[in-house]
C-alpha cells in the first residue's frame, strides 16, 4: 500500500496507513485543519504530523477522535495544545480503560512503543452534536447511538458531501465486535446511512459510497437477528455462525455481545 494523501472533496483529504490499514482524515478551512483520529502511538502520531505538512503547513484548528479505542486516540498527546474533540463517553473510555488497553497492546505489539503513550482524553466533549467553525465552512460532529462502541461519532463536511464513519463501518471482511452493541448498531447504522450525501470514509480501508454503507448495515441486521435467535434458543451456535455474513471468529464475538446486550 502506498501511503499518500488523496483529496476526496474540496479540502478534504484521506490517507491510508499500512499498519492496521488505518484511514486518517484531514479537513481544511480558512481557520486551519481538523484532524480525524491520531493513530496508535506517539511515533505514529509524529509521522502523521509530519505527513500533514505536505498539505500546506496550515495551523491545526482541532483534532477529533471518532471513538476511544487505542488505535484512534493514543496519539492524542502529540497534538496538544490543539483542542481534542470527542463524545463524552470517549473521554470516559480513555480514562477508565486506557491503562488496560495500553498494557494489552504493549504485550501484543512489544516493538510499537505503547509504553510511551501518554493517555490523553478529549478536552472538548459533547453528548449529541457539536459544530466546528473553520471560518469559511463548518464541520459537524454527531453521536447517532451505540454501535462499534458506546461512544462512536460521525463527522460530516456538508459542503463537500463527505462523512467520516470511524469504525461504525469498515472496508474490511468484518467490523470489530469486541466492545460492540450489535442490536443497537443496526439502528445507528441506518441513521448513519441517512446522513450520507456522497463519500463515506471508514476507520480502516478505502472510502466507499452509500450503497456499500447500506449493504454493510444490512449485514449487521442479519447478524443481530441471528444473535437474537440464538439467545432465544431458536437456532444453535453453529447454525448462527454458518448463516452469518461475516467470518466465523468475529461472528462468534458478535453473538456473545448480542447475548450480553439482550440481558441489559
Amino acid at each position: 500500500m502506498t501511503s499518500v494523501w488523496r483529496e476526496i472533496g474540496d479540502r478534504v483529504w484521506v490517507r491510508r496507513y499500512a499498519w492496521l490499514d488505518q484511514t486518517i482524515g484531514v479537513i481544511g478551512g480558512e481557520d486551519g485543519l481538523v484532524i480525524i483520529d491520531t493513530r496508535a502511538t506517539h511515533p505514529l502520531a509524529d509521522e502523521l504530523r509530519a505527513d500533514i505538512q505536505a498539505l500546506g503547513g496550515n495551523p491545526l484548528a482541532a483534532v477529533v477522535n471518532t471513538h476511544g479505542h487505542w488505535d484512534h486516540s493514543f496519539g492524542n498527546a502529540r497534538f496538544l495544545p490543539t483542542p481534542i474533540w470527542g463524545h463524552v463517553r470517549c473521554a470516559t473510555m480513555i480514562v477508565e480503560q486506557g491503562e488496560e488497553m495500553r498494557a494489552r497492546m504493549s504485550r501484543e505489539y512489544p516493538d510499537e512503543a505503547f509504553d510511551e503513550v501518554e493517555l490523553t482524553p478529549p478536552s472538548e466533549v459533547f453528548d449529541e452534536s457539536a459544530t466546528l467553525d473553520l471560518g469559511d465552512r463548518k464541520v459537524e460532529l454527531h453521536y447517532l447511538g451505540r454501535g462499534h462502541t458506546d461512544n462512536d461519532i460521525v463527522i460530516t463536511v456538508p459542503d463537500a458531501s463527505v462523512l467520516f464513519a470511524g469504525d461504525l463501518l469498515e472496508n474490511a471482511p468484518a467490523p470489530a465486535f469486541g466492545d460492540s452493541y450489535p442490536i443497537a448498531w443496526v439502528e445507528t447504522g441506518h441513521a448513519l446511512v441517512d446522513n450520507v450525501k456522497g463519500i463515506v470514509v471508514p476507520g480502516h480501508g478505502d472510502p466507499f459510497d452509500r450503497r456499500f454503507a447500506q449493504d454493510q448495515v444490512e449485514q449487521l441486521a442479519v447478524l443481530a437477528q441471528l444473535g437474537r435467535e440464538l439467545a432465544g434458543g431458536a437456532i444453535g451456535r453453529d447454525e448462527a455462525i454458518r448463516r452469518s455474513p461475516f467470518p466465523a471468529e468475529p461472528t462468534a464475538t458478535a453473538l456473545e455481545r448480542v447475548r450480553l446486550e439482550s440481558t441489559e
